[in-house]
């Protein structure tokens, strides 16, 4: 049985790898619909909380791929995992792939509303290697090298 996370930076292809999983029978969970609360400005929702959709996720299905960038919360799907993937893309390759972005209805109520927030994303990508954080290269690279089943990591976007 296949029980994948899949981490790496925005716009890394972390969800467009994800839903070819999905589409191979894997369950698909990404972590940003539970990562934050519904709020103005945009807030993170307690671990604790967040943890308990994902224990809810993962005994609710045999065969999974977990996506997102928060290191922290993939640090509690680890051990229930069996293989990982970083997408340790370059930070250029990852803004590419922001600004050829399909619209993700999940994330944004219009496709204009979404295309208004690429500046700020895009800045944010940047970020990356900088950044000290549960999203930042240093915190995947710590997952990374921390698991202990199939690891994987992809430098270029996947065909």
């Amino acid at each position: 049985m296949r029980k994948i996370i899949i981490f790496g930076n925005s716009g890394s292809g972390k969800s467009t790898l994800a839903l070819k999983l999905k589409g191979e029978g894997l369950a698909h969970l990404d972590l940003d619909t539970l990562a934050w609360l519904p709020s103005n400005p945009p807030e993170r929702r307690p671990i604790d909380l967040a943890f308990e959709q994902i224990k809810a996720f993962i005994n609710d299905n045999n065969e999974w791929v977990v996506e997102g960038c928060y290191a922290d919360l993939l640090e509690l799907v680890k051990p229930f995992a069996n293989e990982a993937i970083f997408m340790n893309l370059p930070v250029q390759l990852c803004q590419q792939n922001a600004r050829n972005r399909p619209w993700e209805p999940h994330k944004y109520p219009s496709k204009k509303e979404q295309d208004g927030k690429l500046p700020m994303l895009l800045d944010w990508i940047a970020g990356y290697m900088e950044r000290d954080d549960a999203l930042s290269y240093r915190a995947h690279s710590v997952l990374f090298q921390g698991f202990q089943g199939k690891k994987t990591e992809l430098t270029e976007n996947v065909k």
